[in-house]
């Protein structure tokens, strides 16, 4: 486990060459509390078998629909759920985060940026409030003057200037990526190592959602964070993050380069996302479209708390074969760190001869 001074604050170096943040076959269920009888001892299975890993300087995204268990992986990693089964090491050494000691010590190093900015600030308190409140608990400011100093660092880091006007503002007087500015100034005062952005796009006006994915960008390059970025357009992830990974309905299809799993997409569900981003004649032309096959049905995810057995996927999937109902496919590894979990590649069968309806 980690021990006293094994982690200091601001640091964002692991050993050469190894994941900061490792996740490993990470597991999550929710248990279901209902009134009656019927529902006792059943859960919703989020999250099953789960490994990540995040560099320093370096970003993963994390794609998926909604309910695919993208925000559950992210609480995980924050130690707001504790996992059911698996584990997590930072610089090599095993977190346990249901030790409240240890858990602060790690979210010196890991902070989180929540969807939605104005739910995430305190209405009552100010811009002042919410920049100070981390700077002395984490002891990086010891009195008022230099809170005020480093808060107003921190404004000009995630470009709110003039800083000093916005020090005593609310968030109802600020406009929706003004508050998201504040929330991530919020999370680089602690000086942490990992930031983990739910969605930190997707509340915000078409228009500035660039100009904080680009400071976002600017902080990974310029601080050497290790980022998780969770989305659910696959576009965004293309532009940001160097890895992609893709899960569906709490179980991880597929993965690699982020530029080699958009443009040459293995996993019939990869595809579906790929097809369903803006304007995709427009990305084919500039992604260099190598999809070939059909593009499955959208349907409806499965229910996680009766899945299906096998490949979750297999009720959605123009490809289905027998197997897919029986079990999850093993990974095949395509090269250059480009992977997918599918029976299409694992069996070894032609894709035209192996359609097949689901009958569901």
């Amino acid at each position: 486990m980690i021990q006293p001074g094994q982690i200091l604050s601001g640091s964002n170096q692991g050993p050469s060459g190894q994941p900061l943040l490792e996740a490993r076959h990470l597991r999550k269920d929710f248990p279901l509390r209902q009134m009656n009888i019927i529902g006792a001892g059943k859960v919703v299975q989020a999250v099953e078998d789960l490994s990540l890993n995040l560099f320093a300087g370096r970003a993963t995204a994390l794609v998926g629909e909604s309910g695919s268990g993208k925000t559950t992986v992210a609480r995980m990693l924050a130690g707001i759920h504790i996992p059911t089964r698996g584990e997590l090491l930072f610089a090599q050494q095993p977190v346990n985060v249901k030790s409240m000691r240890e858990r602060k010590k790690y979210l010196r190093q890991v902070q989180y940026i929540f969807q939605d900015p104005f739910s995430s600030l305190n209405p009552l308190r100010s811009v002042r409030y919410h920049l100070s409140r981390p700077l002395r608990m984490q002891g990086h400011a010891r009195n008022s003057r230099e809170v005020e100093a480093q808060a107003l660092v921190l404004l000009e880091k995630v470009s709110l200037t003039p800083a000093r006007q916005f020090l005593d503002k609310y968030p109802h007087q600020l406009s929706g990526g003004q508050r998201q500015r504040v929330s991530i100034a919020r999370a680089l005062a602690v000086r942490p190592s990992v930031l983990l952005a739910d969605e930190p796009v997707s509340m915000l006006d078409v228009s500035i959602r660039l100009d904080i994915l680009n400071l976002l960008l600017k902080l990974k390059e310029e601080e050497g964070l290790a980022f998780l970025f969770i989305t659910h357009d696959i576009a965004s992830a293309r532009y940001f993050a160097e890895e992609t990974q893709v899960m569906y309905a709490g179980q991880m299809v597929e993965g690699g380069p982020s530029d080699e799993v958009i443009r040459r997409p293995r996993h019939p569900y990869t595809r579906l996302l790929r097809a369903a981003a803006p304007d995709p004649d427009r990305m084919a032309q500039n992604m260099g479209d190598e999809v070939t096959g059909d593009v499955p049905e959208r349907g409806e995810p499965p229910s996680l708390v009766n899945p299906p057995k096998g490949c979750r996927f297999h009720l959605r999937c123009p490809h289905a074969m027998e197997i897919c109902r029986q079990s999850f496919p093993a990974r095949t590894d395509f090269g250059g760190g480009h992977w997918a979990n599918c029976h299409l590649y694992s069996s070894n069968l032609d894709v035209q001869t192996t359609r097949a309806t689901t009958g569901g």
